[in-house]
């Protein structure tokens, strides 16, 4: 008796996509290969999905379901860092997302739910509406920013401290004396030179917190 084949959805779709996307990065999907994967002609996938370019949409949202959704109403610093510190492994999981959801309009529902929490956190914490947009984005900066650069990367964590003694005589101390000291120290093992996530992230939150200004004193009671 034949196997009956599992029916072809808009889920199945997506999820070979995004095996084929984590794999390859985007520039390996195709309707061609994403039906191969599949066991199926091209044509049959545009019965579930438009184009190739909803199925980007559709990885996009998959990813940004994976990020936390930050409280409201309860401490913000430390709901805003589990975000933060979500997305970055989120990103790392997916390689290609960042860039993705950096070039598109996303507008699907996983997005826009991320999005309005995240402003309703900082607003419940006393930030206006302008200063929860300016907020978020500075946070999300940092997300992109540090993750695509880890991403691509040219030299690993473990060659860092060859590649300084490599570059070190490009580093003349009269010329660049602090690259080179820089270099001498991750040389020595004195420093590893990784740049830690949550060190930027620190920095902001702070500063988010400073621009609240001081909490206003109770009013007396008497």
């Amino acid at each position: 008796m034949p196997i009956a084949r599992r029916p072809l959805s808009r889920e199945r779709v997506l999820a070979a996509a995004l095996e084929i996307a984590d794999q390859g990065g985007l520039a390996a999907l195709s309707m061609r290969k994403l039906a191969e994967a599949l066991g199926v002609k091209a044509m049959s996938l545009y019965n579930h999905v438009a184009n190739r370019d909803a199925i980007i949409d559709g990885l996009v949202e998959i990813v940004v379901s994976e990020i936390a959704l930050p409280e409201i109403g309860g401490d913000w610093k430390a709901a805003m860092r589990q975000r933060a510190l979500s997305a970055h492994r989120a990103l790392l999981r997916h390689p290609w997302a960042a860039l993705a959801i950096l070039s598109r309009l996303n507008t699907g529902p996983a997005m826009l739910r991320s999005i309005d929490a995240t402003l309703g956190c900082l607003v419940a914490a006393g930030f206006s509406l302008e200063q929860a947009d300016h907020g978020w984005n500075a946070v999300d900066s940092h997300i992109y920013g540090f993750t695509l650069q880890e991403i691509n990367f040219p030299i690993e964590a473990q060659d860092y401290a060859a590649m300084a003694s490599s570059f070190l005589p490009q580093l003349p101390v009269d010329r660049f004396p602090h690259l080179n000291a820089l270099s001498r120290q991750v040389i020595e093992c004195r420093y590893d030179g990784l740049h830690a996530f949550s060190f930027g992230l620190e920095f902001i939150l702070d500063g988010l917190e400073r621009s609240l200004g001081p909490a206003a004193p109770p009013e007396s009671s008497g």
